[in-house]
């Protein structure tokens, strides 16, 4: 009898427990689910289609350093009755006077010269991709780390259920002998009935646990991007990584956060704004060529036909005298922009050393609480045994057997809770210095 009450609860130990599910269900790893999600997830997509807008908008062309090259073609006519009256008086008069015209070209403009803005527009657009490149890497670590932790989340609503379910069993086990005690004599009708209670209310917590099984599996379905419907189970055994330094993960957050990055990269692009603006202080100068080809035709006119070809070419210059003091206007607006983008950029780093002091304070303490609480499921669960044994043999009484019941149960939640906070933390942690694994 012994051996079977130890194997009832046996299950209670999170570190070796496994769910017993449908074998239908696909067994989904983490590093899968991180593959899906990266391949699938909407919010990667969209930002990886921002990046791609940005790296085509970085070149030359779009930065006002190429020249530009059109052709043109053009023809009309009309049908006119006109009357001419020369200076002799004879007037002449044609009805139905065709005229037509043709022409055709091509031509070529280009700024040789604007002050450099051509250049430092170059570098802005370069900038551009470069932050957007970062903003993408910053969507996906927080795409990731809410796979990872709804990934962690199944995992451990799957061990609650496990115990909810170890829980049904040791209640049905007490209403058994409730029941058997009351048949030959030894027990009471209460004892049967507070038994069945119990029994049905843990019976409501193992379905109210499977039911949030299911909704975490759905949202992790959700960041997957792929039919919610899926039924799936993962890997229960997860630990905490317990070799993380902090002053490692303040040195790796200043050279690898995108957050912060992507901060750097927004300064320089106010000071490359700047640079444009200072361009219009100097002049512009452009040069343009073509070959052009007209043909007309005018029965009415002095020549019936005219037709003319050739090349052009030409230089222009402009600079800018006095625009209403815009141009001091823009500038200083820009070196606000700078300062701005300085202050952000201060800001950015202080807030991110400010939630990584705080994560790593939280990962500390999770360390040591679930050590403590691991301790304390060893306890609870031989005080749990102990009990059994004795409401079996009818030396304590059932309200005894059920807090020794709920001891165990709330030891082994708070572990799997505190277990998870911590990963959580460390996850985070993690993210924050740009260090999470992507594979």
């Amino acid at each position: 009898m012994k051996h079977y009450i130890y194997g009832l609860f046996a299950a209670l130990s999170i570190c070796f427990c496994s769910i017993s599910m449908v074998n239908a269900q696909e067994k989904l790893t983490l590093k899968e689910a991180i593959s899906i999600a990266l391949q699938n997830n909407y919010d990667i997509k969209l930002i990886k289609n921002e990046v791609e807008i940005a790296k085509n908008n970085a070149n030359m062309g779009n930065a006002g350093m190429l020249p530009i090259a059109a052709a043109t073609f053009n023809t009309g006519g009309s049908r006119q009755n006109t009357l001419q009256t020369q200076a002799s008086g004879t007037e002449r008069r044609i009805n139905g006077a065709r005229n037509s015209n043709m022409g055709y070209g091509v031509g070529l403009d280009w700024t040789i010269f604007d002050g450099f803005t051509m250049f430092a527009n170059y570098e802005r657009l370069k900038t551009l991709r470069q932050q957007g490149e970062k903003n993408a890497d910053l969507q996906i670590l927080t795409t990731i780390t809410d796979v990872i932790s709804a990934y962690y989340n199944v995992a451990k609503q799957q061990q609650l259920v496990v115990a909810a379910d170890s829980t049904i069993d040791v209640s049905a086990f007490r209403l058994r002998i409730a029941d058997s005690k009351l048949k030959i004599g030894r027990g009471s009708k209460l004892d049967v009935l507070a038994a069945k209670v119990d029994y049905n209310t843990d019976t409501s917590t193992y379905l109210q646990q499977k039911n949030l099984l299911n909704n975490y599996q759905v949202t992790l379905n959700q960041l997957l991007a792929r039919d919610v419907n899926i039924k799936f189970t993962v890997d229960n055994a997860f630990a905490i990584e317990e070799n993380l330094n902090y002053t490692t993960l303040a040195s790796q957050l200043e050279q690898l956060n995108p957050a912060l990055q992507s901060a750097i990269l927004n300064k320089k692009v106010a000071e490359l704004n700047l640079k444009q603006v200072q361009g219009a202080r100097y002049p512009l100068i452009s040069v343009n060529s073509g070959y052009d080809f007209n043909k007309s035709e005018s029965p009415t006119g002095f020549n019936t036909q005219f037709r003319a070809k050739g090349f052009s070419y030409g230089l222009t210059a402009s600079f800018n005298i006095f625009n209403g003091f815009l141009q001091r206007q823009n500038e200083r607006n820009a070196k606000v922009n700078i300062s701005t983008a300085n202050l952000q950029l201060d800001q950015t780093k202080q807030n991110l050393s400010a939630q990584l002091i705080s994560a790593y304070q939280d990962y500390s303490t999770f360390i040591e609480l679930a050590k403590l609480e691991k301790g304390n499921i060893d306890i609870a669960n031989q005080n749990l045994d102990i009990t059994l044994e004795k409401y079996r043999l009818g030396n304590i009484a059932p309200l005894e057997l059920r807090e020794a019941q709920r001891n165990a149960i709330d030891a082994n939640n708070r572990y799997l809770e505190i277990k998870y906070q911590g990963k959580l933390a460390e996850i985070y942690l993690k993210q924050i210095s740009g260090t999470l694994n992507l594979q």
